[in-house]
């Protein structure tokens, strides 16, 4: 019998998630013998990240120094009743960077692609062909696990990256532009400048359905670039997506959804940002905690992602009381009053809170003074109206 494919370490799915931790334990452990399995073509599939420097600590920009394709200074953000400019640093990683990284990081063979996984233990990967691969520790990394589990709402989203017939003027990325029409939720338009005559332009939604159709949002971006005074030239690249943005849920049973003895990494960790459901964060701190351990068997990889996960859903219940807030307390065509008002706040709050690392007295500001949604509603959405106090009356 011939003897079965082994190897150090096993990581199912070549996404973002996966290919940063194979980035950094390759980096760490030059001679670890790492096997990237994904069932596509490539890495990272068809995808622009982006994130705030403070999103990333110090200690882990070399994980994503190699691979960012654009970088700003500072962002605008705009609402019916305010305008900003933040000085703070954003950047933007394309997947066909991290595809290039990643191939050139691996030896020959070592990167497995088209090859659908049937399952994941602690230590093995079975494949549709048949085939076993034998490791001393696996990583699950491919995708989100059930996420019925858990309450959501959504964000979703259609972009592309506009080719222009003379160029934009725009210096910033537009991370918020919420001063178009308000549809199926809060609504907004980014915009990532890419060069003088290519724009990123993405229609978002925050939602209470993950429904998107692409035909419609299509539509929609093709009438704000003529408002804005853009003339396309061609369309370079289309994305669509559907996050999840957590108010709550039980995080063991999804934890356990996804192969409740496997390692995790990303969105089938449940380590992603519970109102912008953004990953790369959690992604890189992921990526720098396995790299960092020197117990890389099956089961101490599963404690150790375990640990994070668990730890991290914990400490972001603030985030989850935050959306049922926005998406419970808040008519969907007045939730952007709610994101107006927090881009009033300091800049350096703003940016913990996207890092998923908001102060107390962050959090204190955050409710502070009168909400931008009814007091009684909001009561509701956070505690549930069965227990709502009841007004009692001067006895006359």
């Amino acid at each position: 019998m011939p003897a079965l494919p082994s190897c150090d370490i096993a990581i199912v799915g070549a996404g973002l998630a996966g290919g940063l931790v194979t980035l950094a334990l390759k980096k760490r452990h030059p001679a670890l013998d790492v096997r990237l399995i994904e069932g596509s073509d490539g890495v990272g599939g068809n995808h622009v990240w982006s994130f705030f420097a403070s999103d990333v600590a110090d200690a882990d920009r070399w994980i994503v120094a190699p691979l960012i394709s654009y970088g700003w200074k500072s962002y605008d953000i705009a609402f019916p009743a305010h305008r900003r400019t933040l000085g703070a640093a954003y950047y933007s990683i394309e997947s066909e960077r991290l595809d290039a990284v990643v191939r050139a990081a691996l030896p020959e063979g070592a990167l497995m692609t088209r090859r659908k996984v049937l399952g994941a233990s602690p230590t093995a990967v079975v494949l549709a062909d048949g085939e076993r691969i034998e490791a001393k520790g696996v990583i699950d990394a491919r995708g989100p696990g059930d996420l019925a589990l858990l309450e959501l709402g959504w964000q979703k989203f259609l972009g592309r990256e506009c080719h222009l017939e003379e160029p934009h003027g725009a210096p910033n990325p537009m991370v918020m532009d919420a001063t178009v029409e308000q549809i199926d939720g809060y609504r907004f338009v980014y915009c990532l400048p890419f060069a003088a005559t290519r724009m990123f332009v993405e229609d978002t939604y925050y939602s209470d359905t993950p429904e998107l159709d692409r035909t419609i949002l299509a539509g929609r971006i093709d009438s704000y670039v003529g408002t804005r005074g853009w003339r396309v030239d061609r369309v370079a690249r289309e994305e669509a997506g559907v996050l999840p943005v957590a108010m709550g849920g039980d995080f063991e049973e999804y934890w356990r959804s996804g192969g409740n003895k496997v390692a995790k990494a990303g969105m089938r960790a449940g380590l992603f940002h519970p109102t912008t459901g953004y990953s790369l964060p959690d992604a890189v701190r992921t990526a720098s905690l396995i790299a960092g351990t020197s117990d890389l068997s099956g089961k101490a990889l599963h404690d150790l992602t375990y640990g994070l996960a668990r730890s991290t859903w914990r400490r972001r219940g603030f985030y989850r009381m935050l959306d049922k807030m926005l998406f419970k307390a808040a008519e969907p065509a007045e939730r952007y009053r709610i994101l107006e008002r927090f881009y009033r706040l300091d800049p350096r709050l703003i940016g913990r809170f996207y890092a998923g690392r908001s102060t107390l007295s962050d959090k204190a500001r955050v409710l502070m003074g009168k909400p931008p949604v009814p007091i009684g509603r909001a009561f509701d959405a956070v505690i549930g109206p069965a227990i709502r106090p009841v007004a009692r009356r001067s006895p006359t």
